[in-house]
């Protein structure tokens, strides 16, 4: 029995447990089938759902599921990344609320509140895709801190440092305060931040006069190590040679000069602070300058500060310029904007900071990768991302890989005591090559110390495609020989570089070939201001309550009736509402044709034959147009073609062609058709909506015990009449017309109308009379060569009339008429004398202008139409 409404929350569990109890998801390499392989960009295991997940997992779900139906072997890969930073930050929060500092635990004690954290949180957001609908094959979900994974990328940094891709060295990197480790290059956000230039006087050390030095940063002059002036400014090359005083603490620093000062710049004298600026410390290695460095991991001012020790560097800020103030040293303060650099991760102000790190050399690396996203060997969609992808790898840096935290895979470094280096598995291949290779024999495992550093996050993603399949450690293994490379990649631009870029790269190294051969780029979702969405703004709907409230079908419809490629998806709930509406209409439409009464000894009437005919070219035509964007990935325009197919073709207008009289039953021809056109499609609609569809499609006839419209061939197209399809426009355009001309004169839809046709084309109409009559509630139609009374009007060349003369006062609407033409011809008046003063047509400006003379042609027209109507009533 079919629900009268539609439940989404009924049929959703029934659904996908049914999928995952007949493992319908489930992949293993098939010699006979193309395989089709997306892998799931993996999310944080400590995060769950929101509005960006959401679109990027359907839309690879879209994907998978429209590859399933057409027979490939479809195998999504699901899993998740462990997230170093951000775990560590929750593993933190969670420990202080317990009153336990990290401080206070051995690393393996860390550790295991890690573990406890990642088993009990671990599954939320994988758990929620299933609500969503995701057919990821689950037995496949791997964890980047899996044991093979964590072995394959201890073996890749073993190999890449054999190979002196890698090396250690002291360089000054992106420290975030708040993590408590450096962060890459790639990983700093610029932001345009208000901040205060203090003007500040350092007095020189002979008593023979001062200099002033602006600077955003007054809580690092205890760090300065010299005044740097340009050699060529007049103004100043007086005390280049000469000593100033820090102020507030009285430390004499040298005065140099260097072209790199710009002299307009400031005052022209620039504070040199080796330890707390990237140019300060080139400047420095230059002029072979000390460095000291007063700030602690959490940015707080150290001992050698001297002073304000223990303070945070803002605080820090704000208390040193009153302490300069009151000591004179203070000139002015100027607001100033600029930009300072964000952890992407934490988003707390990035500090320069002179560190010992593991780098991995990019340039050698990244050539294949940057060349075969260039030629077009890899697609970037949309290919406008390629602009941004050729600047980042022609511009790459060595990346810096090392972090200072616990949760992640430990550099497999081990040193001497002397400092000596050694790059193993373990800590016993460690000492096994410092005997051998070092002739060491007497040294033990206590006398080897294993670096503290874990590996950035991303080293360990950027294997993803490979390591998933085990294609690290064993590389000819039958899953990693038939599954790669991976077909298409879905995941957001914003990490084109962090990712993607480096997936390509370990790709070429690794495989000798691309990981993937499309990269569809999805946009960002913001609500309607344009904001990108997110909890701290508080904008970002719960995707499960939406779910909950709309149906999984009417979210994914909703996040992508306006999500093309690359453009950001301005959400709208009214977007889901739309979704949850496309979903009952589908549901009605069913419901509809399973309440007729069908009788086999009834053939079809002629307006049913044509109808069929006619929705046969039209669904053939949405097929090869839907299959068309696809190989775009134009997944937006694809949904809205078959939302159109099915809202406005099947149901608005096949079902009301083919529909039986009120208490009549309908022939089994005609029926027959119609649910062939219904299972076509819940076939083409699968991938967009799994559930109802799944639920329709099994309730139209006898299935299987194990049947399933997953597992459905994908419709394909069949030949497409180009001339029906014209006929039927014409037909529709016809039927629109009469249907408003009855709603504007009141005529009721029950009164037949006859009809009179002016057309070089009566063949056409012929075909079309049985439609017309049923649609349009037509008497009679007939052909004309002269203009016959009654109300004319045009659709395309062909002019119609129909005479309501017993529907309608004539004399009232006569009347009518002849106020509008008064009205409409005073109003003409009125136009043309605004036009015909040439001074406004000359002082206005041109678009108020051309506005009157459209009013002018609109009027001259209306009138015209006016007339004839006119004429027609005599």
């Amino acid at each position: 029995m079919i629900s009268k409404t539609y439940s989404p929350q009924e049929i959703e569990e029934k659904w996908y447990d049914f999928w995952i109890e007949n493992r319908f998801f489930s992949s293993t390499p098939h010699p006979d089938k193309e395989p089709y392989t997306i892998v799931i960009p993996p999310p944080n295991v400590t995060g769950v759902l929101h509005m960006g997940h959401m679109l990027n997992n359907t839309i690879q779900d879209i994907l998978v599921r429209k590859a399933r139906m057409e027979g490939k072997e479809a195998c999504w890969v699901p899993g998740t990344d462990h997230a170093s930073i951000a775990t560590e930050a929750k593993v933190v929060a969670m420990l202080k609320e317990r009153g336990i500092q990290k401080r206070d635990l051995s690393r393996d004690e860390f550790l295991d509140y890690c573990w406890e954290w990642t088993h009990k949180y671990g599954g939320i957001i994988l758990q929620q895709l299933r609500k969503l609908g995701a057919s990821c094959d689950w037995d496949r979900t791997r964890f980047t801190m899996e044991p093979d994974l964590y072995d394959s990328v201890i073996d890749v940094f073993i190999d890449l440092y054999t190979k002196g891709d890698i090396y250690r060295g002291h360089r000054m990197v992106n420290w975030d305060p708040q993590a408590r480790t450096t962060v890459s290059d790639e990983e700093v956000n610029m932001k345009e931040v208000n901040q205060k230039l203090v003007y500040l006087r350092y007095d020189l050390e002979d008593n023979s006069g001062s200099v002033t030095i602006a600077t955003t940063r007054p809580e690092t002059i205890m760090a300065d190590v010299a005044i740097c002036v340009n050699p060529t400014d007049e103004r100043y090359q007086h005390l280049i040679g000469k000593k100033a005083l820090i102020p507030l603490i009285g430390r004499a620093i040298p005065i140099i000069a260097d072209e790199y000062v710009e002299i307009e710049f400031g005052t022209g004298c620039l504070k040199v602070t080796p330890a707390h600026d990237t140019n300060d410390y080139e400047l420095g290695k230059k002029h072979n300058l000390p460095i000291i460095d007063l700030l602690a991991e959490d940015g707080t001012l150290n001992e050698k500060a001297q002073i304000l020790v223990g303070e945070d560097r803002f605080v820090a800020r704000k208390k040193i310029i009153k302490l300069l103030t009151e000591a004179g040293n203070l000139v002015k303060v100027e607001e100033y904007r600029s930009n300072v650099g964000h952890s992407e991760r934490t988003d707390a102000v990035i500090e320069p900071r002179l560190s010992e790190q593991w780098f991995l050399k990019m340039q050698r690396l990244s050539e294949p990768a940057l060349e075969h996203v260039m030629n077009d060997t890899i697609q970037l969609i949309p290919p406008k991302f390629k602009n941004t992808y050729r600047h980042w790898m022609e511009n790459v840096r060595d990346w810096n890989i090392s972090r200072q935290l616990w949760w992640g895979h430990r550099i497999p470094a081990y040193y001497l005591s002397d400092g000596t280096c050694i790059v193993a598995k373990s800590k016993r291949e460690a000492l096994r090559k410092a005997q051998h290779e070092l002739q060491l024999f007497a040294l033990t495992e206590e006398d080897l110390r294993q670096d503290e550093d874990v590996l950035d996050t991303w080293f360990s993603s950027w294997l993803w495609p490979i390591s998933v399949f085990n294609g690290i450690k064993d590389p000819e293994n039958k899953d990693i020989n038939y599954y790669y490379p991976t077909n298409d990649l879905v995941t957001a631009p914003e990490i084109l570089f962090f990712w993607v870029a480096r997936m390509i790269i370990a790709g070429y190294e690794y495989k000798g070939t691309y990981p993937f051969k499309n990269v569809y780029l999805t946009g960002i979702v913001r609500d309607k201001q344009g904001r990108k969405m997110s909890k701290s703004l508080g904008n970002s709907p719960d995707p499960i309550e939406l779910i909950e409230k709309y149906g999984a079908d009417g979210v994914r419809t909703g996040m992508l009736f306006s999500s093309p490629a690359g453009n950001d998806l301005p959400f709208d709930e009214k977007l889901v509402e739309q979704g949850r509406n496309f979903c009952n209409k589908v549901w009605n439409a069913f419901r509809l044709t399973q309440g007729w009464e069908v009788v086999e000894t009834t053939t079809p009437n002629e307006a049913s034959l044509r109808a069929i005919a006619w929705f046969e070219s039209r669904i053939n035509q949405t097929l090869t147009e839907v299959l068309d964007l696809f190989t775009k990935f134009r997944i937006s325009d694809a949904l809205n073609a078959v939302y159109k197919l099915i809202w406005d073709d099947f149901c608005a207008q096949y079902l009301e062609m083919v529909k039986p009289e009120y208490g009549s039953p309908i022939d089994a021809a005609t029926y027959q058709s119609t649910l062939q056109f219904f299972d076509t499609l819940m076939r083409l609609t699968h991938p967009f909506m799994p559930f109802i569809t799944e639920e329709i499609w099994q309730n139209m006839g006898q299935r299987a015990e194990k049947e399933t419209i997953c597992l459905a061939p994908y419709p394909q197209p069949g030949a497409i009449d180009h001339a029906i399809l014209a006929d039927f426009d014409i037909l529709f355009e016809l039927v629109s017309a009469i249907r408003n001309l009855r709603n504007t004169k009141g005529i009721s839809p029950k009164t037949a109308l006859p009809l009179a046709i002016r057309t070089d084309s009566e063949t056409r109409y012929q075909t079309l009379e049985a439609l017309i009559r049923k649609l349009a509630n037509v008497s009679e139609l007939t052909f004309v060569q002269e203009q016959p009374e009654g109300m004319s009007f045009l659709v395309r060349s062909d002019e119609f009339f129909i005479n309501l003369s017993g529907e309608i006062d004539v004399d009232a609407e006569r009347e009518t008429l002849r106020k509008e033409l008064e009205y409409t011809e005073g109003f003409l008046l009125s136009v043309s004398k605004k036009l015909s003063n040439e001074r406004f047509v000359q002082n206005a400006k041109g678009d108020v202008v051309e506005k009157e003379r459209q009013k002018q042609a609109d009027a001259e027209a209306k009138i015209v139409t006016i007339k004839e109507a006119l004429a027609r009533l005599g």
